[in-house]
């Protein structure tokens, strides 16, 4: 008997489906896109209705043949890529580049958001075509990035560097960083003062607690800008008497994050486990594909990480309030269940929220079958879900105001002085903090003392003045986490692009991460100008936004994506033609003191594909070129030459030995000048910014070996 075909993406989930749908499937993985638009021309036909010309990649025909020849003894195809446009587009592909509708064998599009067995068998119980609507948004997304980078591409090689890109959405992305170090370049601090005053009731002097200064006691607002003026009213405040003007006490209910979409796993995955997005995605993938449980066997273990909706399943809503219900009790179930309203202007509704698949399958219960980062973020997963259903935390807040009288004059009605504020916050009812609470929650919680107990008229004693010197701040750079808030508010970018876009403009030398905050490299910002002036559409936001708003609309059958690409091309060849013109040359080497060993000429840093190197002023009359690299000053623990750092041609950066090829020593890891002060060795910063000693941890290791040896003996 013939067995079905199914074709997905990745060994990974075809291992975990060939558990779920058993001997009478035959499941083969495309390992992602089977064809593409050719890498060495644009592969699009502008005259003809913008046609891709599309090609299998060498590497994919192996797996076509695979494919085809599966497909010729195949009773019917079952095609279960990604529930998106990308799985979606896919599956067209599949179809065209393996042949699969010329053997006349029923072909099906199946989708599931979650690979369990109830969602699987769902999904075959209820196939469909290929949504050739989803398929268009995709091919109008990718030809509108093909365009924009084999056009703008060698105009920014002919006039800046070679090996530059300029994409549609990346390009935006830069000119966030780059807009952004432009106004904490130009910011100007201006100095401001604070003052608080220590304070405590008259019979309980033990009991201090410290009030900021807010006001004059008319409700003015202070404004306390230089020293001189923050010491007069010091010494105001040190002779004023103080009493309790009022006290407003409420109680506070918090509400609980809704659960994660793909931008808020991303951002919360970077400021809780300092995970790029790349790295959260991948490691959500496999979650998401399925990982071998002991006698489950593979299962996965979230639903489909790419997602702009909030919406959660009935059934999966039930089984989480069952779960609070049991493990904390009634007092932790609201009356309701909670449902979240869609954040995402474009957010689809049929696709799921981030979620485990079985709420019962706790962090704590699979961890011997996940390793740290898979246990990590399915554990945050897990929690956001679980505490997306619980009650509320209630908070009692007291809100004290006092006021202060230090001029008594005859002639006044009103005593003068000045208005102080203290304020406590405590935790009544625990609620859904009991798992979970995001990270801002937990920044938000600062500003609050604990209060002795106090009665309006009470009188307080003075104890002492606090003013402290503050200068205003610019705006903070962007982290991945902030980043990827910002892109999403602006409309710009979609659950799958995200992750790589952070991606690219870091592998382009665009930009670069330091302390966990984005820098525009040099190369950023003149590439960001050029744009800017040239081609302002392209890095527009709200044209980039709108960009992703109509494609949004194909994706729903609302525009026909050739009409699309014929508005966005016209303007785009006009400004193109201009520019040719209009853009200068950029020099963006750089003089050293460096002089070249053949010519005796100096040397300038340049940049090429592979990042910078030192290259002979002299070119091309002369062609020597160096490695460059940059000094650390930090001796090399193997041969005691200068470690150096370099960058390989993955772009990547680490630290080698300036004696190689004689001394071979390279560690991935940040050098740190200070030595180990338990070996005396190289001490390093790993990727989580912890100081370690690759050679005690190595001979820690050892020590462990040896031991588990003689437990084995």
């Amino acid at each position: 008997m013939a067995q079905k075909l199914v074709i997905v993406e990745s060994p990974a989930k075809a291992r975990t489906l060939n558990k779920i749908l058993g001997r009478s499937y035959s499941i083969k993985a495309s390992l992602g896109h089977v064809r593409d638009l050719p890498r060495k021309s644009l592969g699009v036909n502008i005259d003809k209705d913008f046609t891709p010309k599309y090609v299998i990649p060498q590497r994919k025909r192996k797996v076509i043949r695979q494919i085809k020849e599966a497909a010729s003894k195949a009773s019917s195809i079952y095609l279960a890529t990604d529930p998106d446009r990308e799985g979606e587009a896919i599956s067209w592909h599949l179809v065209a580049a393996a042949k699969l509708d010329e053997d006349k064998v029923p072909i099906r599009r199946v989708v599931f958001h979650e690979i369990t067995k109830e969602a699987v068998e769902k999904a075959f119980k209820t196939p469909h075509a290929i949504d050739i609507n989803l398929v268009n948004a995709q091919q109008a997304r990718r030809i509108l990035d093909r365009l924009v980078g084999y056009k703008l591409s060698p105009l920014l090689w002919r006039k800046v560097q070679r090996g530059l890109s300029a994409g549609r959405v990346q390009s935006v992305a830069v000119r966030m960083i780059a807009d952004r170090e432009q106004k904490i370049q130009d910011f100007n601090p201006k100095e401001y003062w604070t003052i608080e005053v220590e304070l405590a009731p008259l019979e309980e002097p033990q009991a201090k607690f410290r009030a900021k200064l807010i006001a004059s006691a008319d409700g003015t607002k202070l404004n306390i800008c230089d020293e001189n003026k923050a010491n007069k009213i010091a010494a105001d405040l040190e002779k004023a008497s103080y009493i309790v003007k009022s006290i407003r006490t409420k109680q506070i209910a918090r509400q609980p994050a809704p659960p994660f979409i793909t931008s808020t796993l991303q951002q919360e995955a970077w400021r809780k486990l300092h995970f790029t997005a790349k790295h959260t995605m991948a490691v959500a993938q496999q979650l998401y594909e399925g990982l071998p449980l002991g006698e489950e066997g593979s299962v996965g273990l979230i639903t489909y990480m790419r997602t702009d909706s909030t919406h959660v399943a009935v059934s999966a809503i039930a089984e989480v309030r069952n779960f609070i219900a049991k493990k904390y009790g009634e007092d932790f179930l609201p009356s309701k269940p909670r449902a979240f309203a869609r954040k995402v202007k474009w957010a689809q509704e049929a696709h799921e929220a981030i979620r485990p698949t079985k709420i019962y399958r706790e962090p704590g219960q699979i961890k011997s079958f996940l390793n740290r980062d898979q246990l990590k973020l399915y554990q945050l997963i897990w929690k956001r879900m679980v505490a997306s259903q619980m009650s509320p935390a209630l908070y009692d807040t007291t809100n004290v105001e006092i006021q202060t009288n230090h001029v008594i004059a005859s002639e006044a009605k009103q005593p003068q002085g000045y208005l102080l504020k203290a304020a406590s916050s405590v935790v009544k009812f625990p609620g859904f903090i009991t798992v979970y609470s995001e990270t801002k929650d937990e920044e938000e919680q600062g500003g609050f003392v604990s209060l002795p107990e106090l009665k309006v008229g009470d009188r307080l004693s003075y104890w002492g003045t606090f003013p402290e010197q503050y200068f205003t701040q610019p705006l903070p750079r962007y982290t991945e986490a902030t980043l990827i808030k910002a892109l999403e508010q602006r409309g710009i970018g979609r659950p799958s692009t995200y992750a790589p876009i952070l991606s690219i403009i870091q592998e382009r030398d665009y930009v670069y991460k330091a302390d966990g905050k984005f820098y525009p490299h040099e190369l950023g910002l003149i590439v960001n100008s050029i744009l800017k002036q040239h081609f302002p559409k392209i890095v527009d936001f709200s044209f980039t936004a709108q960009m992703e708003e109509q494609l949004d609309e194909i994706a729903q059958g609302k525009q026909e994506w050739i009409y699309v690409l014929r508005d966005f091309y016209s303007p785009f060849e006009d400004m193109l033609s201009k520019a040719r013109l209009a853009i200068a040359k950029v020099d963006m080497s750089k003089p050293t003191d460096e002089i070249c060993p053949n010519c005796s000429r100096p040397m300038v840093i340049k940049v090429g594909r592979f990042g910078k190197f030192l290259a002979c002023s002299g070119y091309p009359e002369c062609k020597t070129t160096r490695p460059f690299v940059v000094k650390t000053g930090i001796p090399c623990p193997r041969c005691g030459g200068e470690l150096v750092q370099k960058v390989n041609k993955r772009r990547q950066v680490f630290y080698g030995c300036s004696n190689f090829p004689q001394c071979k020593f390279a560690t991935n890891y940040k050098p740190l000048p200070q030595p180990c002060p338990e070996c005396g060795k190289l001490l390093v910063l790993d990727r989580d910014g912890r100081t370690k000693c690759t050679a005690c941890q190595y001979k820690a290791k050892l020590a462990k070996l040896g031991s588990e040896r003689e437990e084995a003996i």
